[in-house]
């Protein structure tokens, strides 16, 4: 990504996460001098290494690119029930969103599985 801000977005979700850089490097697989200079802006982050911060820090891509978010467009209601936790629940549905409208901006098919099941038939 280019955004010269993404560097202070994932700064701030990485101390929001109380995460040090050597910990959310360990979480993520990136190392820390990679983190420390994408964090610096001094290295563009490829979209692969925010999906990871994303997950990591609990925050989404959006969040971290200062793209519009998902969670500006979309409304969500659910129940809990056997001790589910509605924020983590709520979180995940968020990161899947993301994940779905990244794909949509590159063109890349859904998967129909209704389809794919029918014609297995």
């Amino acid at each position: 990504m280019t955004r010269p801000d993404v560097g202070s977005l994932i700064e701030r979700a990485r101390g929001a996460a109380g995460l040090s850089q050597r910990a959310l490097a360990d979480r993520t697989g990136i190392s820390q001098s990679t983190l420390s200079r994408i964090i610096s802006g001094d290295r563009a982050a490829k979209m692969p290494e925010i999906v990871a911060i994303a997950w990591a820090t609990g925050h989404t891509v959006a969040q971290l690119t200062g793209a519009g978010t998902v969670a500006d467009r979309v409304q969500s209601a659910a129940r809990a029930t056997n001790g589910s936790r509605m924020q983590e629940m709520h979180q995940a549905l968020l990161h899947f969103l993301e994940l779905d409208d990244y794909l949509e901006e590159q063109a890349i098919p859904a998967v129909d599985l209704m389809s794919a099941e029918n014609r297995d038939r």
